[in-house]
Parts: C-alpha cells; sequence; structure tokens
C-alpha cells in the first residue's frame, strides 16, 4: 500500500501508506501540483493481496462419489448486489479441497469491501467445460459464507475460517444450517514492500518565467498496457532553479508495476494556475535509472513532437541525473496490523446551539421519523463501519461538547452515555444511540471549544502509551462552526502529536469553515503558544457534502490518510510489527 512523495519523513511514510500524497511543509505551492496531478487521473494506489482459498466438511452430493467442489467469490456494493470476481478450478472427490487458483484484489483501506464465496458441486457432464461458461443454476449449491476483506487481513495469520449455510430462507430454520467450513487466507504482495530511494538532479533547465528562473518539479507515471501514463509520484516544487536537486522520492515496486516496466518522468515549471509548462520529459525504467546512477551519467530531456505532426521528438540540452537509487524492504501497514497493532475509533459531538432546535426539521441535529440520517449520524457511519474492523473489543469513547447537562453547567467535554465515571458506548450503533439520547438530556450551548476533547482523547491515548499497548486511536470530531479557542486547540494538538493519535474533522451546515483549515496543516505544521513545532500533522479537516450513488463520500476519503500517518508515528519510533 504505497504512496510517493519527496518530503524524506513524508514520502517513507507513504510507502505502504495511502493514496493521498503529503505536502512539503517548505513548498507551498504542493497544493496546485496535487490538483494537476488528479486532472490527470491520479487515484492513488494500494496493497494488492492475494486470496487463497480452501474448505473443509463439506456436504457430499454425489451418489457413487464425493463432490467435485468449485468456489466462486463475488464482491458486494453498497446496494447489496453481487458481483463476480473470479471462480477456482473443480477439484473432483473432495470434502476438504484446497483450490490452486488464487485471486488478487485491491485492497483499499478507507473503504468497506464485502466478500461473498459460494461453493458449488459441478455435476460430472460439466467437468470439461471451462469454469467461466460454467451456469451456476446448474450445479448444485454447497453453502455461502461473507466477510470483508478486512476481517481477514487483521487477523494475526492473515487466515479466517468462517462456517458455510445455505441460502437465507432456503431451510425454512431461522438458524441457517452448518454446511461445513471456508478458510481464505491473505498474503500481500512482496513488491508492495520493496521500495526504491530516488535522488533526481536536472541540469540546464530552459527558462519559463519573464524575470526569474523557472520553479521545477517532477512527475513520474507509470505507463499503462493501454498506453495511458498515470501519475504515481511527485517531487516538491523549487523555486528559481535552473539546476535542481530535488529531496529523495519514495517508489515501490508495485506502484512502478515491475522494475522494467516504463517510466515516464516530466519536468515542469510550476504556476499558480494550475497550468504548469513542461520543460521536458525523458522515459526510463527503474533498472534504466538503476543504471545511470551507477554510471554517474544522465540522460537528455526531450519535448516531444506536437500532435499530428510527423518530425521527431526535440531533444534539449537539459538533463536528468540519479544521485541515488537504492532499495530496501520496509514492513507495510498490513504488517503491523497483522503484527498486533489495532486502530482505536473516538467520536466527538457538537451539541452548541447554532446547530438549531434538535427537534425542528431545519436543525442540523434533528432526527428525521423516516430513518433518513442525519450529517452527525452519517460522518458517524461512514468513519465508523471503516474502522470498527481494526478495534477488537468495539468498545468506542464517545463525547459531546457545548452542551448543558441537566441541572449543570456548560460542559465541553461530557460523556454521550451520560455516565460520569466512563466514557465508552457498544459500537457503531451505540454511539448513534447515545447521542439521539444526549439530545434529549442536554441544552444546546455554547461557545465551540476543542481543545477538552482533544485532551480526554490524547489522555487514552497517551495512557496506552504507558502500559505499551499497541494501539493507533483515531478520534473523529463533528462540529457545525468555527471554534472559538483556536491557539489553545493548535496548541493541545501540537502536544498531541507525539502520540499515537490522528484527528479528523468534519463540518456540517453551510458555515465558513476557512479558519478551520489552519488546523489541517498540509502547508506548514501547527506551532504552539510556546513555539513548538508538531512533530507531524496529525489533522485533517474536510467540510460535509452528500455524494451522488457510487462515489466515495469525502468522509470516507479523509480516512485514506490513516494509514500513511500511522507509518510515520510507528517508524519514526522505530516500532516493528510482532512477526
Amino acid at each position: 500500500m504505497g504512496n510517493c512523495c519527496s518530503d524524506v519523513a513524508g514520502g517513507q511514510s507513504a510507502v505502504g501508506g495511502t493514496a493521498s500524497f503529503q505536502a512539503n511543509s517548505s513548498n507551498a505551492p504542493n497544493d496546485a501540483v496535487d490538483a494537476f496531478l488528479n486532472s490527470r487521473g491520479y487515484k492513488g494506489l494500494y496493497s494488492q493481496i492475494e486470496l487463497s482459498l480452501s474448505a473443509t466438511n463439506l456436504r457430499d452430493r454425489d451418489i457413487l462419489s464425493k463432490s467435485d467442489p468449485m468456489a466462486v467469490i463475488y464482491t458486494k456494493k453498497k446496494d447489496g448486489s453481487l458481483q463476480e470476481f473470479g471462480r477456482t478450478e473443480v477439484l473432483l472427490n473432495s470434502l476438504s479441497p484446497k483450490w490452486i487458483k488464487k485471486f488478487n484484489i485491491t485492497y483499499q483501506f478507507e473503504i468497506v469491501q464485502h466478500l461473498v464465496f459460494h461453493v458449488y458441486d459441478v455435476d460430472t457432464q460439466f467437468h470439461n467445460i471451462d469454469v467461466k461458461m460454467l451456469r451456476l443454476e446448474e450445479q448444485q449449491f454447497l453453502g455461502e459464507a461473507n466477510c470483508t476483506l478486512s476481517e481477514i487481513i487483521t487477523r494475526s495469520n492473515k487466515s479466517l475460517t468462517l462456517d458455510l449455510v445455505d441460502k437465507p430462507g432456503s431451510s425454512g430454520s431461522a438458524i441457517p444450517k452448518k454446511l461445513g467450513q471456508i478458510t481464505l487466507f491473505a498474503e500481500e504482495s512482496f513488491a508492495s514492500k520493496t521500495t526504491t530511494e530516488l535522488v533526481l538532479r536536472c541540469s540546464d533547465l530552459e527558462s519559463k518565467d519573464l524575470f526569474s528562473k523557472s520553479d521545477p518539479f517532477l512527475i513520474i507515471s507509470k505507463v499503462t498496457e493501454s498506453g495511458v501514463a498515470v501519475p504515481i509520484c511527485k517531487t516538491e516544487v523549487l523555486k528559481n532553479d535552473h539546476s535542481p536537486r530535488w529531496k529523495p522520492v519514495f517508489l515501490s515496486i508495485q506502484q512502478a508495476g515491475s522494475k522494467d516496466s516504463p517510466l515516464i518522468i516530466e519536468c515542469f515549471n510550476f504556476n499558480g494556475n494550475g497550468k504548469h509548462d513542461l520543460l521536458g520529459k525523458v522515459q526510463k525504467s527503474l533498472a534504466e535509472l538503476e543504471n545511470l546512477h551507477s554510471a554517474g551519467t544522465g540522460s537528455n530531456l526531450f519535448m516531444p513532437a506536437a500532435f499530428g505532426q510527423s518530425h521527431p521528438n526535440k531533444v534539449l540540452k537539459s538533463q536528468l541525473f540519479v544521485d541515488k537509487f537504492s532499495e530496501k524492504i520496509q514492513h507495510t501497514f498490513l504488517d503491523y496490523l497483522a503484527g498486533g497493532y489495532e486502530l482505536n475509533f473516538m467520536v466527538a459531538i457538537d451539541f452548541t446551539a447554532s446547530n438549531g432546535n434538535p427537534r425542528l426539521p431545519d436543525s442540523l441535529h434533528y432526527i428525521d421519523p423516516s430513518g433518513r440520517p442525519n450529517a452527525y449520524q452519517k460522518a458517524i457511519l461512514e468513519v465508523g463501519e471503516v474502522l470498527q474492523f481494526y478495534d477488537s473489543d468495539k468498545r468506542f469513547p464517545a463525547w459531546g461538547f457545548g452542551a448543558r447537562p441537566i441541572d449543570g453547567p456548560v460542559s465541553h467535554c461530557f460523556n454521550l452515555n451520560g455516565s460520569s465515571n466512563y466514557c465508552e458506548v457498544e459500537g457503531i450503533q451505540g454511539i448513534l444511540a447515545a447521542y439521539i439520547s444526549a439530545l434529549y438530556n442536554v441544552s444546546l450551548a455554547g461557545p465551540t471549544l476543542f481543545g477538552p476533547v482533544i485532551t480526554a482523547a490524547a489522555h487514552i491515548a497517551s495512557q496506552a502509551v504507558t502500559s505499551d499497548r499497541r494501539k493507533y486511536f483515531v478520534l473523529l470530531i463533528i462540529t457545525d462552526g468555527v471554534i472559538t479557542d483556536l491557539q489553545e486547540t493548535i496548541d493541545a494538538f501540537v502536544k498531541a502529536s507525539d502520540l499515537p493519535l490522528s484527528v479528523l474533522i468534519v463540518g456540517v451546515g453551510g458555515a465558513d469553515f476557512k479558519e478551520m483549515e489552519i488546523l489541517d496543516a498540509d502547508k506548514e505544521r501547527l506551532e504552539s503558544s510556546t513555539g513548538r513545532v508538531a512533530s507531524r500533522d496529525i489533522v485533517q479537516f474536510v467540510p460535509f457534502r452528500d455524494v451522488q450513488s457510487g462515489e466515495m463520500s469525502v468522509v470516507q476519503s479523509l480516512l485514506a490518510e490513516l494509514p500513511s500517518q500511522f507509518l510515520t508515528y510507528v517508524r519514526s519510533r522505530n516500532l516493528y510489527p510482532i512477526s
């Protein structure tokens, strides 16, 4: 699971990390570079998982011999429909088959990937037919099972055994009849762990700016089988430099495809309007870049011929050099999960009066009798449904802030469950139930203060460090307005940046959240009132919006940052998974 960027700490953390680039604090214009990448089709890269299947104690449906089983894998969409992913081979006369066929699945942390498995006994008359051509309704059904991909890869041995049951309603019993077991084994692609570190340099770049030198940056793209160039990596922007030497970039073999796969390296002059000027390009594989480094020679950039013109590419005086090329194996996010690490979910909800009277339909806290969730409920569901699979006990700390409990003063951190002794609730439905209950037991007030809930979350994370528990915490703050304790909040975030904690802030409603973006320190790390700078970026902010069918939620897109933040934390402290 990987990602390439040029900040050394950020780049190292992103290998095996997420789909989102980390900006370099010394080069603020990179936001425009990210937008440029997205416009060209960059969608990030995720871990490739090889899935193996076996079964035991299957039903024997044949009279004169044992069953001849075949397994079919489906992915389940949000609407509940199934899409066939692949089929195993047919194994003859076996009630405990170990299928040879492997399935490569792309693991995406921020999405719940539901898998369904059906097992069939293939009739003898169909044994000479390609399994892809078999009509499943003509085969005897042996059982089904379902799970999420997260449930498999979070197991210590990356293996999960499930009971096979009959299709719902087919047995006439409310309790499904067990029809054997199916075992699923997941293995991460070795290519996603092999990381190449590159230090790239150019010489004699052309000037594109009228009164100064160019502001160059590189984009590295892989070439797909169809010939389309897909961006996979970028450097920082260097100001006013015709002989730039960029910070190291880290690129996994998986991102490149293979060591011999062609890569296009383009050098651009940065423009704030997003229309960057091409200064030249080269096409090299990782193996060829390694040869350039070994020989100490450069490769001339070229300008491609205009579309429709027959004359050759224009070779430039500008050259690309590889000052460093090294390879190493790194532990990935999935290695840490399999090694016993957990992600623990926490939530804090804004109960300030600006949300409106919860009993009125125009309130952000209005509970619709039809069951349609409000923005607060949606955010809890969208984040919680992903993170719950990485938390073994599924007991989640939940707080409210900005409200006055019955017969009490305004509280900026109260337990959502109403208890004065403990803050945890059972499961995502427990959070939702406690939230609804709190709406009827507190009076909305104000102002909007984040400091107390951040301190509460940081205290829990600190206790985990002290007791040497292998946990990383994710605090979701849902709010409708701009905070009034900005500096106190920054101080709390800077202090918490040394802890195993990430904070997701979701803004709901129509407020102007521009000031909140200060906390999302993509351009420059937060600095406390005493001058201390955050050791890493732990905050992500996004305004909530409804999405169209099939589109990823903006809240879930935030989750894509978490593996990178997790890896930054564990690697900076030389923490390793238990093998």
